[in-house]
């Protein structure tokens, strides 16, 4: 038996898994003789609603709005999707493949036949989302930091790399490095997905006229959903996914902690002005306002924002930083998108364009670019104005223990 290929039998169902490589010309060959060889009653795809519709649409990017996106609270996620789908891009382009080629050949061969698809991954803004609120502060940075990494790096990916993707012991070395450098990002991208694609890929085996199933799955899927759907058939697992399905609430800890430091930070600043007078008070403020406004416009300056949308960080960031509700980025994006509209080739350059260079050049990426580094500068200055608050205070405490003790 191939090791891109499982034939399950399970309780009178038949299940035909094949592993792909997401930008392998062979893969997409494989995908398509099996499904011919096979004749499924059902195709399932490891593809969410949103995706399938996005690669029917080839023209989805120029209906783009990017305004609405920001006010949607969706920049990161945005950004974070638009680096993914880059990299894989660059990595099929050596070998003329493009992302989700392979299941496009499922689609197609099941439409040639007359079989039914079925789209069986969970939403990719449901598993963005839960990737990030399940990660501790320092996985964000990890994760965020190879993201970031991906979008710049200039390093090619040859044909043979792209199939030994294929391979079990490969794939195993990869899923183990990544569980021990991100365990969080591991669990939600391939642990819970694992279990998501076997349990809708058993429910679409449960409808009716439905006896063999041929599902299209990342290589890196294939022992986990072979488990997950064998644990399904014996009893031994539900294929309830709802609690999987839903973005994680914040801890009432991170909760309380939105509004505990603005109010902390208003506290030390009034406490500025009631026990050293106008003249600290005043000082203690202008270190808020000016450590948030400065770094915040820096970030703007170099993003090369238009001079309002600078405007808007350096002004509006001290009052953000005190809202749980709204950060500064959003504003700055939104000011940029109005003063320097993004135009058609905008749109459809947008996924080529992820670069240095590109970054700067394209117009919808550089809201985004705006977006991120004013809303990181925020956070810098948030952190820096914050420290110098205590310490003034600290000062003020020690003054007053020392008073204290001269008049003993």
């Amino acid at each position: 038996m191939s090791q891109t290929k499982k034939i399950l039998e399970l309780n009178g169902k038949q299940f035909v898994l094949i592993g792909t490589a997401h930008v392998s010309k062979e893969s997409c060959d494989e995908v398509t003789q099996t499904i011919y060889e096979e004749k499924p009653d059902c195709v399932a795809i490891e593809l969410d609603e949103q995706r399938f519709a996005s690669l029917n649409d080839q023209e989805s990017w120029k209906k783009l709005d990017i305004v609405k996106v920001l006010k949607e609270k969706k920049g990161f996620l945005m950004l974070a999707n638009l680096i993914l789908s880059s990299f894989q891009r660059r990595m099929g382009k050596n070998v003329g493949v493009k992302p989700g080629d392979e299941m496009r050949a499922g689609i197609k061969a099941a439409e040639e036949l007359g079989i039914r698809s079925e789209m069986v991954d969970r939403p990719i803004q449901t598993t963005l989302r839960r990737a990030w609120g399940e990660n501790s502060f320092w996985g964000k940075i990890k994760l965020f930091s190879i993201l970031l990494g991906s979008a710049f790096s200039t390093e090619e990916v040859s044909h043979d790399e792209i199939e030994d993707l294929k391979n079990g012991n490969e794939m195993d070395g990869m899923m183990k490095e990544l569980s021990a450098y991100m365990p969080a990002v591991k669990r939600v991208l391939i642990d819970e997905r694992d279990f998501y694609l076997a349990a809708h890929t058993w429910k679409a085996s449960q409808k009716d006229g439905v006896n063999k199933v041929v599902a299209v799955l990342g290589a890196g899927h294939l022992p986990g959903v072979e488990k997950h759907l064998t644990a399904i058939a014996k009893s031994e697992e539900s294929s309830d996914t709802t609690k999987i399905s839903k973005v994680p609430e914040k801890k009432k800890s991170a909760k309380l902690a939105g509004w505990i430091i603005p109010a902390l930070i208003v506290a030390l600043i009034v406490a500025g002005f009631v026990y050293g007078g106008a003249t600290k008070g005043t000082e203690m403020l202008g270190s808020w306002v000016i450590w948030n406004g400065l770094l915040a416009g820096i970030g703007s300056i170099i993003a090369l924002a238009h001079p309002l949308a600078v405007l808007v960080a350096v002004v509006g960031a001290p009052i953000t930083s005190l809202c749980p509700f709204v950060g500064v980025g959003m504003f700055t994006g939104i000011v940029q998108a109005m003063v320097k509209k993004p135009t058609v080739s905008d749109m459809e350059t947008l996924q080529d364009d992820i670069s240095f260079k590109g970054f700067y050049k394209n117009r919808i990426l550089k809201v985004l670019l705006v977006f991120f580094l004013s809303s990181l500068g925020s956070s810098i200055g948030t952190f820096v104005a914050g420290s110098t608050l205590v310490v003034a205070i600290m000062e003020f405490v020690v003054r007053f223990v020392k008073w204290l003790f001269s008049l003993i």
